[in-house]
């Protein structure tokens, strides 16, 4: 017996043949629980591109990479330890893919004393600190230093200067603006085992980044060497320079080496490291939903075909290949899908206007529209139902 081909045959002309309309109840269910999931999973979707959106520029950001103290966290069960980092720890550091670059903050190993003179009757031991000098904010060209030079540069911290000025009146010291302060002649005392070596040290630059007083590496390496007998000491606090201070990758990985950064400067990365669990725990809980609803429309094919057994052996008989009933068949539903789909993108959309005007106040911050990553992902979706529906139907038919 030959098979027929496709032709002019229609679903028309085998829908006699197939009960397709009892059991409507299922059917329901299916769709609308298709139809919800695909809504959810759509909307956490788009809250995930939004949360990212929304927390990636709110902190302050130079030449576009955030710069981040780290430091080993002290507890009352390593208090008594050694908590600074070594060469493998700043190497690990710097091979993290989210880490850019990595710089130990070396410290003075060495008394060091500043007084400014008669000007300002003023004088406190000092702790000195140097960096590579691409981590520092503001690097005038008048920072550097070679052995043999009286006059050491200075980078104050701006935190420093404000907290200068806070107390200064009460102690009848006069506050310094930012320009007026190098102005001041700084008298650098290090001290050493032999005596005591006096430098002249002028600001040169006030840092926002690094809450320290900086001087040039080749100034520190040497001094270190001559007065503190020290070629290497590890060092306790390391800056690390990454594209995103609030990535959840780094605050992960940070956390698990139980090292302490600066909150203030993470704060929104910790706010997106919850609303993204919460939003792919949403995400999950769709999948499962449209999963379910998958399970609940294929136990009504296997209803619908057991029902037409009888009616489909004998189109199979007249000639009608398992393939193209399969298709033909399959086709029944590709309306009910698109439907469902627009309908999931609809309200989608819907919901992204009204977070955007109502939550936002129709701020710019987001687009009252749907990303197209969601687009596409609702195209997927409907090319996935189809193709799973194709399937199912063609192994029902195959059984008979």
């Amino acid at each position: 017996m030959s098979v027929q081909t496709p032709g002019k045959i229609s679903f028309k002309t085998i829908a006699p043949f197939l009960n397709i309309g009892g059991n409507n109840t299922s059917r329901f269910f299916s769709y609308a629980g298709l139809g919800i999931g695909v809504m959810l999973l759509l909307c956490s979707v788009q809250m995930y591109i939004n949360i990212n959106q929304l927390l990636k520029d709110k902190n302050p950001r130079k030449n576009g990479y955030d710069f981040i103290s780290v430091t080993k966290t002290v507890t009352n069960q390593n208090m008594g330890s050694d908590n600074r980092f070594t060469l493998a720890d700043i190497n690990e550091l710097k091979a993290q893919p989210f880490i850019e670059d990595a710089a130990p903050l070396n410290a003075n190993q060495f008394r060091a004393k500043a007084s400014a003179g008669n000007i300002i009757p003023f004088s406190t031991d000092l702790f000195l600190e140097s960096v590579k000098n691409d981590f520092i904010d503001t690097v005038p060209a008048s920072f550097s230093w070679k052995p043999g030079q009286a006059d050491v540069p200075i980078i104050f911290s701006a935190d420093f200067l404000e907290m200068y000025n806070v107390f200064a009146p009460a102690q009848d010291l006069p506050q310094l603006s930012e320009s007026s302060i190098g102005a001041i002649n700084i008298m650098l005392e290090c001290y050493s085992p032999t005596g005591i070596q006096t430098f002249r040290g002028h600001i040169v630059a006030v840092s926002d980044r690094i809450n320290s007083v900086l001087v040039p590496e080749s100034f520190l390496l040497w001094a270190n060497k001559m007065y503190g007998n020290a070629d290497y000491v590890p060092a306790a606090r390391v800056y690390v320079k990454t594209v995103d201070a609030n990535n959840t990758s780094l605050l992960n990985f940070l956390q698990q080496k139980n090292y302490h950064v600066n909150k203030d400067k993470t704060k929104f990365g910790r706010v997106k490291q919850v609303l993204q669990t919460v939003v792919s725990g949403l995400g999950g809980f769709a999948i499962l939903v449209i999963l379910l609803a998958m399970m609940l429309f294929s136990f009504y094919l296997q209803l619908m075909i057991a029902r037409s057994k009888d009616n489909l052996q004998l189109l199979l008989t007249l000639g009608y290949s398992p393939s193209w009933l399969s298709k033909t068949v399959a086709k029944k539903w590709i309306p009910a899908y698109t439907m469902i789909i627009l309908a999931a993108l609809v309200a989608a959309s819907l919901l992204q206007f009204a977070f955007q005007h109502v939550s936002l106040n129709g701020k710019d911050e987001l687009p009252s529209f749907l990303h197209s990553s969601v687009f596409l992902l609702a195209g997927v979706l409907w090319l996935l139902c189809i193709a799973v529906n194709y399937r199912l139907i063609k192994k029902l038919l195959y059984r008979l």
